[in-house]
């Protein structure tokens, strides 16, 4: 571990390579699982406000679960998440004719709808922020449904902290990540 700021962030970030290879794990991390993805308090209002542009691009089922349920849920520890489905896939999935999983949040982005990508936490996967009173926690998230993304990220000798890049920038800052360079750099020696 070391500290950026009032960040502690785990080395796996640096020494672990990850790339996202949808082909082979079919967006398995948005439909796996026992709760929907975190959502920043600052994320919640954000939700609402582009709900009704982002319901053209989601499936039937997913605005079934989110109006009843409502854009996000409140789980047992007072922390927001994303609806699901029955309890299992995001409320915010689609998914194309491969059965590959899809954000319909990003969708709404990537069509000029919105100018919010979709939660952080997505964005920053396999990245997860947990948030105390006086830092937060950086941390890999390992889980085995991305194997696959490991493979890759190794083969390309991606790190963690690069494929994540934009994310973690639009997260802690431009000067955060530059000092996530220079420990990378440091570790390396």
């Amino acid at each position: 571990m070391f500290q950026i700021g009032k960040t502690i962030v785990s080395e796996d970030i640096i020494e672990k390579d990850f790339v996202c290879n949808l082909s082979a794990c079919k967006g398995a991390c948005c439909v796996e699982g026992e709760a929907g993805a975190p959502v920043e308090a600052k994320e919640v209002d954000l939700l609402k406000e582009v709900y009704p542009t982002v319901k053209p691009f989601l499936r039937k089922e997913g605005i079934e679960a989110i109006e009843a349920q409502g854009t996000h849920v409140e789980n047992d520890f007072g922390e927001y998440e994303t609806p699901l489905v029955n309890g299992a896939e995001c409320a915010y999935v689609t998914f194309d004719d491969r059965g590959t999983a899809l954000c319909g949040i990003e969708a709404a982005y990537r069509a000029g709808e919105i100018k919010w990508k979709k939660p952080i936490s997505c964005e920053l996967y396999p990245i997860r922020v947990q948030e105390y009173s006086q830092f937060s926690a950086v941390n890999y998230h390992r889980w085995p449904i991305c194997d696959d993304a490991c493979s890759l990220g190794k083969e390309l000798q991606t790190p963690i902290y690069k494929f994540v890049k934009e994310a973690l920038i639009k997260k802690f800052g431009e000067d955060w990540y530059l000092e996530i360079e220079k420990t990378a750099k440091n570790l390396q020696r």
